[in-house]
């Protein structure tokens, strides 16, 4: 029992360490190593849609965020920098065996950075006790969304033709699934 108790007061100890780090010495340490996610709230929702305009020619209304809000099998989170900025978000439904990725979207500024990977296995440990699979879509033209989602384990299981909208008309969606069952 004691060395459980002091492995994780090493664990806590260590990731104060490195938010104090982050904050006193900015740039000492790699951004997604000192990231914090927690639940959305409607306070969040104007850095929340800054993000979605600045990342999509077609971004979801405010609505549809507070619909997300308001919806029981829905649950909406926003990733933090160290100062508490919102950078990122992202959105899961949960309902009968199965778990779907509605949005994830990282501020233009903070990409490549490990946020958008550190949201998505935030969203694998929240789906994994509580479904079977994991199912999300993705447009052709985003390629280093689809090779995340492939170094995460997802696999491509089909085609939704003309499901997002685009500049000239329509883009099809790249469908990927993840089975949360099995053992890694």
């Amino acid at each position: 029992m004691w060395k459980v108790l002091h492995k994780l007061k090493d664990i806590v100890f260590y990731d104060a360490e490195r938010q104090f780090y982050a904050k006193l010495f900015p740039g000492s340490v790699q951004i997604k190593d000192v990231l914090k996610m927690r639940k959305m709230d409607h306070a969040d929702l104007p850095e929340v849609l800054a993000i979605e305009e600045q990342n999509y020619e077609f971004p979801w209304p405010e609505g549809i965020f507070k619909d997300c809000m308001r919806t029981m099998t829905y649950t909406n989170w926003v990733c933090l920098a160290p100062d508490d900025r919102v950078i990122g978000y992202c959105i899961i439904s949960v309902a009968a065996g199965e778990a779907h990725v509605m949005n994830i979207s990282v501020c233009p500024k903070f990409r490549r950075q490990g946020v958008g990977r550190h949201m998505l296995l935030h969203l694998i440990q929240f789906a994994r006790p509580r479904a079977e699979s994991l199912f999300l879509e993705v447009r052709p033209s985003n390629p280093h969304a689809i090779e995340l989602y492939k170094q995460s384990g997802f696999r491509q299981i089909g085609v939704r033709k003309d499901y997002y909208p685009a500049s000239e008309g329509r883009e099809d969606a790249i469908m990927f699934s993840l089975n949360l069952s099995a053992d890694d």
